[in-house]
């Protein structure tokens, strides 16, 4: 140590003191004492410190020497390789060193010692998890690890793949909603006009619609984005299926595998048609882990997938759960599955089936009920012609353009849906902000002067413009509506507040009754927290989501009692007999004899006819009798 502390001082003398500590421990690391093994390493990364080493070959010999059987060396080593590989990437990528230890590494995770192959894949995972190894080069490389005959080094693999960045996570959680109409300018319009029954209903209808808007409108937060570096998912995907059908690990390790194999297909889209038939096999109410596996069938749904493969899976769990011999909760988390796999692939469900279904919304069990009707409005956006006439509650334009596409088709648009509702050509700025809209400005400037007190000036010219071009729209036929939204996609550079308007213009659809159609009822209520807009996975709240709580049976309530009991020993009679072990005396059995062998006795018929002086009496003498015991 005191010699890799001054080796600095002395270049020349000590050149070859590093490579003769280094020969030194890759040939005899596996007889060296413990305690001078421990040196060697720290005075090498002494040296490596002072930049007097190369870290290429010393971060290979510390690789090798993750084989040795020494905890604290192992830990001490882990410690060193990621802090020197982040040091050596501060400033700017140093991709031959990366590549280098890169490709080492691929041979380090196929090593037979089990433990330094576990220890270079968390080294790696680590890495990526700081962002210094976030290519795909490193993810190409983690993938070889699922296919380790280890359950250690393939459970870690697995468990990065399926992982959430926290990083990722905190992202999402900040969102700008500066384009979104807000709830403001629905409030201010409200308040602005006259106050009836009619329009706070409509309000509040639209400030659900809103709600549902704003959550469609999320931005995709890749949480997963070590997937989609993958270079051939395809391939990948099979091979861990080939695993899986000869897998011999815990199921929990099955689990797994079928968790990743799902997201691969449905983020990715890839045909993976063998999987499905096996997912079936577990889809059984007494399966363990049923709702997890249900997740990963709904997982691995998507629009490219056939119609005929899904509609099996569909018509697998329709017969084992949507049954009344099942109970609710069973039901319940069946008909969510299929509502969850339908929306991913509408191709998939078929008349008949959805038909049986929607009659479970007069079902005496609230959750299947609820179950039911959301499915129901779930087809009421898809496709309303599948429902009976009665179950499409009111058509609104949104709904009259509602149609599934065919198999394989795409939907692609040469215009901005809902650009219908601006003119061909930008209006010039007149009078500095009368270009605004009435409300968004009037909003902006009471946050403005919300110190002052003062009143605001809304100007109501823009927004009532507005209005009188969305009732000439409404009477145009829909050629001509794409038309003119083409003419103006093509036309003119649209500001934020065009898309604002865009926006509110395509929110009216879901709420204005279509063409010659009043509102004759309501729609049914559905929650808003079913409303929540599909990713590219899904969470197990989905398809366990209860409406209801359900009761809780017999021992979960005792449990619940004697955990709110305290000790009561205190209030328990204390034996005042002098041995514990004693017989009982026979005025102690006749207390516990039954009553039906002593009800015939001289002394229960001779007690019941006893006039009130004797009952007086026989109380005055027990009580003197007892104060007598008491005192002795």
């Amino acid at each position: 140590m005191f010699l890799a502390q001054v080796a600095h001082c002395y270049p020349e003398h000590m050149a070859n003191f590093p490579q003769q500590l280094k020969e030194l421990l890759s040939y005899h690391h596996t007889v060296l004492d413990a305690d001078l093994r421990m040196t060697f390493c720290k005075a090498l990364i002494l040296l490596r410190n002072k930049n007097l080493i190369n870290p290429t070959s010393l971060l290979e010999l510390f690789f090798q020497l993750l084989r040795c059987h020494d905890k604290l060396l192992r830990q001490t080593l882990y410690t060193h390789i990621v802090s020197d590989i982040k040091n050596v990437n501060a400033k700017h990528k140093n991709n031959k060193v990366n590549t280098t230890l890169q490709n080492f590494m691929y041979t380090m995770l196929r090593d037979s010692n089990p433990t330094a192959a576990k220890i270079s894949l968390d080294v790696m995972i680590e890495l990526y998890r700081r962002n210094i190894w976030n290519d795909a080069k490193t993810v190409n490389v983690i993938t070889t690890a699922c296919f380790s005959k280890v359950t250690k080094v393939l459970v870690a693999s697995l468990k990065f793949f399926l992982g959430r960045d926290e990083d990722e996570k905190q992202d999402s959680d900040s969102e700008s909603e500066d384009d979104v109409p807000t709830a403001r300018d629905l409030m201010m319009r409200y308040a602005t006009n006259k106050k009836t029954t009619k329009r706070k209903k409509k309000l509040e209808k639209a400030m659900k619609v809103l709600k549902k808007q704003k959550k469609k409108s999320k931005p995709e937060v890749f949480n997963f984005s070590a997937i989609h570096l993958i270079h051939d998912p395809q391939d990948f995907a099979e091979k861990l299926l080939k695993q899986l059908e000869n897998c011999k690990e815990r199921f929990e390790v099955k689990m797994m595998l079928m968790d990743l194999i799902s997201r691969l297909v449905g983020i990715h889209e890839l045909f993976l048609f063998n999987f499905y038939p096996f997912v079936q096999r577990f889809l059984q109410p007494h399966q363990r882990e049923v709702t997890k596996i249900l997740l990963f069938a709904a997982q691995a749904s998507h629009q490219l997938v056939p119609p005929e493969i899904i509609q099996s899976v569909l018509m697998t769990i329709a017969n084992n759960f949507v049954t009344d011999k099942n109970s609710g909760e069973v039901m319940t988390v069946g008909i969510n599955a299929i509502k969850e796999i339908t929306a991913r692939c509408p191709l998939a469900m078929t008349e008949d089936l959805l038909q049986d279904l929607v009659q479970y919304k007069t079902h005496k069990n609230k959750n299947v009920m609820m179950s039911a009707r959301t499915l129901i409005h779930l087809f009421r956006s898809l496709n309303p012609e599948m429902l009976q006439k009665k179950f499409r509650g009111k058509p609104t334009e949104a709904s009259l353009e509602a149609r599934i596409h065919e198999y394989g088709e795409l939907d692609a648009k040469d215009y901005i849906p809902g650009a219908e509702v601006l003119d061909v050509e930008s209006q010039k700025e007149k009078g500095g902000t009368q270009e605004e809209d009435g409300w968004e400005s009037a909003s902006l400037s009471e946050e403005e002067d919300n110190e002052d007190g003062e009143w605001i000036d809304v100007h109501h010219s823009s927004d009532e413009e507005q209005q009188v071009v969305a009732e000439k729209v409404k009477s145009m036929p829909i050629e001509e509506r794409k038309a003119k939204a083409a003419a103006v996609s093509t036309s003119r550079l649209l500001t934020q507040e065009d898309f604002h308007k865009i926006r509110l213009a395509q929110l009216s659809k879901e709420l204005n009754s279509a063409p010659g159609k009043a509102a004759k009822r309501k729609n049914i209520e559905i929650d808003d927290e079913e409303e929540e807009g599909r990713g590219e996975l899904l969470s197990l709240r989905d398809i366990e989501h209860l409406h209801k709580k359900p009761k809780s049976d017999k021992e979960t309530r005792l449990a619940t009692a004697m955990a709110g009991k305290t000790d009561r020993k205190e209030f328990v009679k204390k034996k005042t007999r002098i041995n514990p072990f004693a017989s009982s005396s026979n005025k102690e059995k006749k207390k516990h004899k039954n009553f039906m062998m002593m009800r015939y006795s001289h002394s229960v018929r001779t007690k019941n006819k006893r006039s009130f002086r004797e009952k007086q009496l026989a109380l005055r003498d027990a009580l003197l009798k007892k104060r007598k015991r008491l005192l002795k």
